[in-house]
């Protein structure tokens, strides 16, 4: 291979680091509306598709750790995927151990890298034979996901209700604008779907500020203070075997393995399930809070990692949430890819696994240096120095434009629709993995109904 080419795939990979350092520090932004219009833009701007991948790569595995500090820190979810860590992050806060719970999770991210970059790789090289025989069933894979973590959520009868009225939204609107030439009858949209649901609960709560009794209770008088926890700069070990314990070690390893072989199923719905089965098992609140958040900070990786390698390596088409959603660039790109001619197709087998090392191991060793050593730092310096109104509304920005290239103006409102619906059933109890799987199953659920009819 040119080594120029690597030498750009290594560049790639830095810039992914640095800048999704940042982002991954700001709370409240979303994977998929950070990941995605970068990976797309380098795409359409006729970027190598190697270093594509590699910077992707590398842009999941540093969003993935960083947006788990300031959970950690301040208890505010960086991001969809560490939503699920904020209630034992409180506890571990309350405690004052966040400055311990740090070094875990972050030796629990890297450990989980290591792991689920090999095991993915193989997984996608045993399925690749096969393709052919499980593309046809891919719409079954998700309707059985979306019932699959129905049954494991919380509120089990209100998540099961809530699959066809939402398989039917999507659908509709799909017809709406096959029916009015929007859009060719042989396009799906769905990357503005995706991004709908992950922007509902931040719409629900936006569109409650024009109620002037919302807006008059949610007034604040003063800013909010926040305080950042003491961490002992002799005690800054890096070593990930040191950090975590055997019995910690063990129990994120098992985890972030099985969670491998599940990456047709949600990352949200994967990590909210390991981490309560794994946490559940310990009467400590303590020791309950550090095991459960030990576990997603793995298993997060692990989902991620999975979602993205098996699908585009094995098969060629988005057969996993991350496909679909923060990964759909890799996939389908007009004019630059499409579902018969994307990255699966254009890159070796050698060339996939290197870009798939090169980013992978560049943004671990960057990231989770500057993670263990400079945590506090750079959360006090992005609390400080940037708005968080901005940055929400530069995401809100992008998924609006995301919407318009999807389907045009009146893909906007359609995206409003399924923000509004999806953050109101969210806030009452229907996560995200149900609503995603929800979302790709779509079309099976519909011709479902209809031979039912």
């Amino acid at each position: 291979m040119d080594p120029s080419l690597i030498f750009f795939m290594v560049l790639a990979a830095f810039l992914a680091v640095m800048l999704y350092t940042i982002i991954g520090f700001i709370p409240g932004t979303d994977e998929t509306s950070v990941l995605l219009p970068i990976t797309l833009a380098l795409v359409l701007a006729g970027v190598e598709p190697i270093v594509v991948l590699t910077f992707f790569i590398a842009a999941i595995v540093t969003l993935n750790l960083t947006n788990t500090m300031p959970t950690a820190l301040v208890g505010l979810p960086g991001g969809v995927m560490s939503s699920a860590m904020i209630e034992h992050s409180l506890v571990i806060k309350n405690h004052h151990k966040s400055a311990i719970t740090i070094k875990k999770m972050a030796a629990a991210s890297m450990l989980g890298v290591l792991i689920s970059v090999p095991i993915s790789l193989l997984v996608a090289h045993l399925l690749t034979p096969f393709a052919q025989h499980i593309v046809p069933y891919a719409s079954w894979l998700f309707v059985f996901g979306a019932i699959f973590l129905s049954l494991i959520s919380k509120h089990k009868v209100l998540a099961l209700l809530s699959i066809v009225p939402l398989g039917i939204l999507f659908e509709s609107l799909r017809h709406l604008y096959w029916g009015l030439n929007i859009v060719p009858q042989d396009t799906n949209i769905t990357v503005s779907f995706f991004l709908g649901i992950t922007i509902g609960p931040l719409l629900v709560s936006l569109f409650s500020l024009l109620n002037k009794d919302t807006l008059n209770s949610e007034l604040i008088e003063a800013d909010k203070t926040i305080l950042l926890p003491k961490v002992e700069k002799e005690k800054r070990r890096l070593n990930p075997f040191k950090i975590l314990n055997k019995e910690e070690r063990r129990h994120m390893s098992l985890t972030a393995l099985i969670a491998n072989f599940l990456f047709v199923l949600s990352p949200v719905g994967l990590t909210i399930l390991f981490g309560e089965t794994v946490g559940k098992r310990f009467k400590d609140p303590m020791r309950r809070a550090t095991m459960s958040i030990t576990t997603m900070s793995g298993v997060v990786q692990a989902t991620y990692l999975s979602g993205i390698i098996i699908p585009l390596l094995a098969l060629g088409i988005p057969l996993s949430p991350v496909a679909i959603g923060p990964g759909a660039a890799l996939f389908n790109a007009p004019p630059v890819f499409s579902l018969n001619q994307n990255i699966h197709h254009l890159l070796s087998f050698n060339q996939f696994v290197l870009a798939v090392i090169i980013g992978a191991l560049t943004a671990l060793l960057i990231s989770y240096i500057l993670i263990s050593k400079y945590a506090k730092e750079i959360t006090r310096f992005i609390l400080k120095m940037i708005p968080h109104e901005s940055v929400l509304a530069l995401f809100v920005a992008f998924i609006i434009l995301l919407a318009y290239m999807d389907a045009g103006l009146i893909n906007i409102f359609g995206v409003l629709l399924i923000g509004l619906l999806s953050g109101t059933l969210n806030k009452m109890g229907v996560n995200y993995g149900v609503q995603f799987m929800s979302l790709y199953a779509a079309p099976q659920i519909i011709q479902l109904l209809i031979g039912a009819i």
